[in-house]
């Protein structure tokens, strides 16, 4: 097959050899030159196997269109992951890109050409040379997010996973939150993200002690970072706090106790600035309140943040300016 521009319908390349399966009849969308007819784009005319009697066409590809490289092997696990998601994205972008896939297995000396140590690694290359890359199955999202740095988003991207969920944790309903997490995990379980977020989930359902579990079975790095220690401050928070239905009871009040428990609630429900700005107003007002139970659950909510976190910076100043 050729390598075809499908904004053009023109041969980047001359012909390679194809298999059986991509030599079939062209499917309805096409043009007559075999070509994706416009607004379409076909796998075959954005996807194509890399060896040794191509490489050299494919670089040359490059000098007109964006070449993404994704080189793998059959033994590689998440590889199997990963290689779906890149020929989902290369169709959607309609050929912003063409990918190239090369087996490192069946082609070593390539692949020890092109720098590959480990797989899988996506490479971008352009004019010849290359322009970035990025080792192991990362998420759809993490590779959306890498794309656009190069390319135009298309217009139509379906949401992502980590949007829905995200979407519906703000809704207040958790449990699809962690369906979705569930699903995420089972696809990139080396993903850890995917697990703290979904342990966020199970804590927001009150299954705190799934949650602390979840996050126990981390690797030191991940279980000790700020992502995992705000789960662990959100559930701790949660069993601090007042249910819902007795916060809303404590409506009419505005003593010091009302206002610490709605602060220890927003915290809980992940509402970290409105929980923020409640414990900041009570140490201003009732500073010794609780044994300055305010200034304490403070610089728990900056540990379980992390240093660098925006909302660490400013409320660790203003914690400072009322101090001093």
């Amino acid at each position: 097959m050729s390598i075809i521009d499908p904004r053009t319908g023109e041969a980047l390349t001359a012909p390679v050899e194809q298999s059986d399966a991509t030599s079939a009849a062209a499917p309805p969308g096409t043009a007559e030159n075999g070509s994706a007819a416009p607004g379409t784009v076909r796998p075959e005319d954005v996807i194509v196997d890399v060896d040794a009697g191509n490489i050299q066409q494919i670089l040359e590809a490059s000098m007109q269109v964006p070449v993404l490289l994704d080189c793998w092997a059959p033994w590689c696990e998440p590889c199997k992951t990963l290689t779906p998601v890149l020929e989902k994205l290369a169709v959607e972008y309609r050929g912003a890109f063409i990918l190239a896939k090369l087996d490192v297995e069946a082609n070593a000396e390539i692949g020890s050409q092109l720098g590959v140590r480990s797989v899988p690694d996506v490479k971008l290359v352009s004019q010849g040379g290359l322009v970035d890359n990025f080792t192991g199955a990362l998420p759809e999202k993490d590779i959306r997010e890498w794309l656009g740095r190069y390319f135009q988003p298309p217009e139509d991207a379906p949401t992502s996973p980590e949007e829905l969920a995200e979407a519906a944790m703000e809704a207040g309903d958790a449990a699809t939150a962690r369906e979705i997490y569930q699903a995420q995990m089972e696809q990139y379980p080396e993903h850890y993200p995917y697990q703290v977020s979904l342990a966020r989930a199970l804590a927001a359902e009150g299954r705190g002690d799934e949650a602390r579990g979840l996050l126990d079975n981390l690797p030191p790095e991940e279980r000790d970072a700020a992502p995992a220690r705000g789960v662990r401050a959100s559930i701790e928070f949660s069993e601090r706090a007042l249910p819902h239905a007795e916060i809303e009871a404590l409506a009419e009040r505005d003593d010091s106790e009302a206002r610490f428990q709605r602060a220890l609630r927003q915290l809980a429900d992940g509402q970290y600035e409105a929980g923020l700005e409640g414990l900041l107003r009570l140490m201003q007002s009732d500073r010794g309140y609780g044994d300055d139970a305010a200034r304490k659950t403070l610089l728990q909510v900056f540990d379980a943040l992390g240093a660098e976190h925006p909302l660490t910076v400013a409320y660790r100043r203003k914690l400072f300016a009322l101090l001093y």
